[in-house]
């Protein structure tokens, strides 16, 4: 259980705690500071079904990229074993139970957990013993990372004279990750990351990454007004980090269009060099996706909105990558969106495409975009 940084998130994570504590769960896992993106969220479940205990599932607590304060949203999703969003079947339920709740249990009495600091609490609560671990928010998604991509042939792209990067957090709680990641791992310098800090309130702003509340970084990347010194490439996540926007110098790619050109550039990816299966994506996301199934001859599908439609896809293994027109992107490695995942998809692609070309001969964003489009076509609504 963990949440995204907004307000409240560190009151509800202990009253849920001493809530699940009286109701029978015998350990919770919580990110140090309350954070966990969502992406992460799903990777912890999955990994700890596989590797240690039974997970029941997950508590996210977040509104995703919806603004965050003590007068703005809260919100409470519940992740199942399989590390996706509750389907129907689970959201009608809890909904039919909660009409018939005359009291519940609680152990009001247990003190709170410090969950700044790391380490395991033990309990004991009605003669049970009880276990409270706060784990590192990022190292188990980091680890996972570099199992996916190469973060060798990243890491020669961003030392490149000829490339640069931004990378917009929103004050969300993609920070720390993007931290880890692009900083600790790919050794770029703080100063090419901005927002990264999480805040309550999300500095007052909407972490929600399109145009109109990325409107700084989409400044920067001269995508309004070209700009000559604009970063080769740059990149923003929601407030759980499971959204993305990708930009690159003086140029916007769209949601449907980056979901196409991955899966187009898929066996560049090392998790995805034996092929995938299939891709799916949302009834309002464009049609580019299906242009570029066909042309590989691989299943094609199409869901209702709503990440856990593409759940059961997933686990069959009918498909390996999804998206939506609303900034999310995703694949096999969870079961949710996953929004730095889909920023380092696009710097390993750009590696790959750049293996080989010399300094000063940056095959850019723009190009692969313009290049796809002249491939398969361009997709307008």
């Amino acid at each position: 259980m963990s949440g995204d940084g907004r307000y409240y998130n560190d009151v509800a994570t202990n009253k849920i705690v001493k809530i699940a504590f009286a109701n029978g769960v015998g350990k919770v896992i919580i990110g140090q500071h309350g954070h966990l993106s969502t992406p992460a969220m799903s990777h912890l479940i999955r990994k700890s079904n596989a590797e240690s205990f039974k997970c029941v599932g997950g508590i996210l607590l977040t509104a995703s990229h919806n603004p965050g304060g003590e007068t703005e949203d809260f919100g409470v999703k519940f992740n199942c074993a399989n590390g996706g969003p509750a389907p129907e079947s689970i959201t009608n339920k809890i909904f039919e139970v909660s009409t018939q709740i005359t009291r519940f249990w609680n152990a009001p009495t247990l003190p709170d957990v410090d969950i700044t600091q790391l380490g395991d609490h033990s309990f004991n609560v009605g003669g049970e013993a009880k276990e409270v671990s706060v784990i590192d928010r990022s190292a188990d998604y980091v680890k996972l990372m570099k199992e996916i991509f190469n973060f060798d042939q990243i890491k020669a792209l961003l030392q490149r004279s000829d490339f640069s990067i931004c990378f917009d957090g929103m004050h969300g709680v993609s920070g720390p990750y993007a931290e880890a990641v692009f900083v600790t791992e790919l050794e770029v310098t703080a100063d090419h990351l901005m927002r990264c800090n999480v805040l309550p309130d999300f500095g007052k702003g909407h972490p929600d990454p399109n145009l109109t509340y990325a409107a700084d970084l989409a400044n920067k990347m001269g995508v309004f007004e070209p700009k000559a010194d604009a970063p080769s490439f740059a990149a923003a996540c929601d407030g759980d980090a499971d959204r993305n926007m990708i930009l690159g110098k003086n140029f916007f790619v769209t949601p449907s269009d980056s979901l196409a050109i991955i899966v187009a550039n898929h066996k560049r990816i090392p998790y995805f060099k034996n092929g995938i299966s299939g891709a799916a994506r949302s009834m309002p996301t464009s049609a580019a996706v299906d242009i570029v199934l066909d042309s590989l001859e691989l299943p094609k599908y199409e869901t209702p909105t709503g990440w856990k439609f593409f759940g059961n896809l997933l686990d069959s293994e009918k498909i390996h990558i999804c998206g939506e027109e609303s900034f999310g992107t995703g694949s096999s490695h969870v079961r949710e969106k996953d929004g730095l995942w889909a920023v380092l998809a696009w710097l390993q692609i750009l590696a790959d495409f750049n293996a080989e070309t010399a300094e000063g001969s940056l095959i850019s964003v723009e190009q692969i975009v313009r290049e796809h489009w002249a491939k398969y076509g361009r997709n307008y609504y």
